[in-house]
């Protein structure tokens, strides 16, 4: 059995209708395997279902068909900008509410507090609140999170290009290199070279369903096709 499995995945979001329907099917009847140790790449164009599907994963969105099996109980983490922060907490209070939404306990998450600040390069804004914080910043501090907290399943909504230069290089690296020594991921990219280089399969997603799944050189050459 794969490490998680999306059977027949939908949900709907009511308050946007279209004629004759009940609501708009951001994402509809989407079955997908997901391995340990492997990097999902998912691609397609804006709007087409990929940040929702991530959500469901990461369980913060509830499908309202279908259902999400895991072989075990598992830390699943999701890095896209401005999610899962709380503005009015500081980087530190963010970093271990964080940790401990991925299940480690408040001691563990403290004990790694001066690590995850030194590896974003906050300095005193670590101290500080989120709602005084650059995007970058926020990027720098959910990346320091999950280089310390090492979830089972890393999601990854379009970050690998934001924030400044000499972080994305050091980040980026770190990231590369934990994925290519086993790590489990979901990486959602509109970056050819990004999803090449770092996805083991390749999964093609266009109004809310699954159009094809495969290596990446020939998913992202019928993608480009259409």
């Amino acid at each position: 059995m794969p490490l998680l499995r999306l059977e027949n995945v939908g949900l709907a979001y009511q308050g946007v209708r279209r004629v004759g329907s009940r609501g708009f099917w951001a994402v509809e009847d989407v079955s997908l395997d997901l391995h340990e140790g492997e990097t999902l790449g998912l691609i397609g164009r804006n709007g087409a279902g990929k940040s929702t599907l991530l959500r469901v994963i990461a369980g913060i969105l509830r499908p309202d068909r279908g259902r999400v099996v895991m072989r075990r109980p598992l830390r699943i983490q999701l890095l896209a900008l401005g999610l899962g922060f709380v503005p009015h907490l500081s980087g530190r209070d963010n970093a271990i509410l964080s940790g401990m939404l991925l299940g480690m306990g408040r001691r563990e998450v403290e004990l790694r507090l001066a690590a995850i600040r030194e590896y974003s390069e906050l300095g005193d804004f670590f101290e500080q609140p989120l709602n005084t914080y650059s995007s970058g910043m926020v990027l720098r501090l959910g990346f320091s999170v999950a280089m310390q907290v090492q979830p089972d399943v890393l999601l990854i909504d379009e970050v690998l290009g934001v924030g400044d230069a000499e972080f994305l290089e050091k980040s980026g690296n770190d990231l590369r290199a934990r994925m290519r020594s086993g790590m489990t991921c979901v990486l959602v990219s509109h970056n050819d070279a990004t999803i090449r280089e770092l996805s083991d399969r390749v999964a093609w997603i266009e109004q809310g369903r699954v159009v094809m799944q495969g290596d990446a050189e020939s998913t992202l050459a019928a993608y480009h096709a259409v």
